[in-house]
């Protein structure tokens, strides 16, 4: 009877041990209350710590370390539970004596309302910890990438450099290519706008603008990006763009501009630079887009520079007087060589203006 009585009483024990871990489990099921969880026992293993240890081994005041996790790792709801067990803890630790300095405290209430406000950004992304960064910097190198230029034929060689205003990483300039083995497409596209700002419609623009290469025929790519620029509801600022067509067995070019800058033909006969005439309305402002393409043709030695406004623009000062210094400076590629140079000539122009801008240059060249 004695030995029932105590198998009953051990599978009753065991069931409920059982129902209770599982009750545990499906409240730690997510990664989120896991963490939450471990912070809450780290924060209480601070405060006894605190109360039972030397000031000089353990504070108060380490509490802001869980904090700062919890900002990245938490989604706001369980961000301020955890914020409870911490005023808990403290509360512990000021009945306990080790009530602490006012500059811990008031620094503990500040982290925290900055792991609230960071906390709530990431929700709004639907992203914990560090992935909306990652997100970020893949989009980034994604852009970076797609504005390489492309592997020519023997006896071409193209460059590019880009140049986010502010030391940012995304800018509103950007460059999509293609080349065939044939024809070379090219497309430089300003956004309006600076830096960040600027930096996330450039994002979008850049996988719309580089699929429409070598879709449609060159008389229709700018239309063509208008009309996406039109569909996306009320305009968000215009764009320019400039787009080049190069026949890389004969050199025949045709350049078409959207309220760009007039790229720069370099003729190795005269040993001078010359601007293209191509014109045309800005995108995304008017769905009747007209503009006025120029063609030409690129001899051995000679070369074509594309470039945004933001390398040659100067507050204050009129753009021709900017394109007219950009010429004189391109004058030194002739000789120092087109791939050695371009780099420097952009860092020489942004030495002259604003360095918040975008800037970008493109150059193509026949050897």
């Amino acid at each position: 009877m004695l030995a029932r009585v105590r198998r009953h009483v051990w599978s009753a024990v065991t069931s409920a041990a059982a129902r209770q871990r599982a009750r545990i489990s499906r409240q730690l099921i997510t990664r989120n209350r896991r963490m939450a969880f471990g912070l809450a026992l780290l924060v209480i293993g601070i405060g006894i710590g605190a109360v039972k240890t030397s000031e000089t081994w353990i504070s108060p005041g380490v509490m802001i370390l869980p904090i700062l996790a919890g900002g990245l790792l938490l989604w706001p709801r369980a961000l301020r539970i955890l914020f409870g067990v911490i005023a808990v803890m403290l509360g512990y630790d000021w009945l306990n004596g080790r009530k602490g300095s006012l500059g811990i405290a008031a620094t503990i209430v500040l982290t925290a309302l900055f792991a609230d406000v960071l906390a709530r950004t990431r929700a709004k992304l639907g992203m914990q910890g560090l992935r909306g960064d990652q997100m970020l910097i893949e989009l980034r190198d994604r852009l970076r990438a797609q504005s390489r230029m492309p592997d020519l034929p023997d006896g071409w060689d193209a460059i590019s450099v880009l140049r986010p205003g502010g030391g940012s990483s995304f800018g509103g300039d950007f460059l999509v290519s293609a080349c065939d083995g044939k024809v070379l497409e090219l497309a430089l596209v300003d956004v309006a706008g600076k830096g960040v700002d600027a930096g996330t419609r450039a994002l979008l623009l850049s996988g719309a603008f580089g699929g429409l290469l070598g879709s449609v025929p060159h008389a229709e790519y700018l239309a063509a990006c208008n009309a996406y620029l039109q569909r996306g509801g009320p305009p968000e600022g215009f764009v320019t763009a400039v787009y080049l067509t190069l026949d890389v067995a004969t050199g025949d070019y045709l350049i078409s501009s959207a309220g760009h800058p007039p790229a720069a033909h370099f003729e190795a006969g005269s040993g001078r630079w010359r601007l293209t005439t191509a014109r045309g309305i800005v995108l995304g402002v008017t769905s009747d887009l007209r503009s006025r393409p120029e063609s030409g043709i690129l001899r051995p030695g000679d070369a074509l520079m594309l470039y945004t406004d933001g390398l040659v623009e100067v507050p204050g000062r009129d753009i021709d007087a900017g394109i007219d210094r950009l010429l004189g400076e391109a004058d030194r590629l002739v000789t120092s060589g087109f791939a050695e140079g371009a780099d420097r000539l952009v860092r020489t122009m942004q030495r002259g203006g604003p360095a918040s801008d975008d800037c970008a240059l493109a150059l193509v060249w026949r050897s």
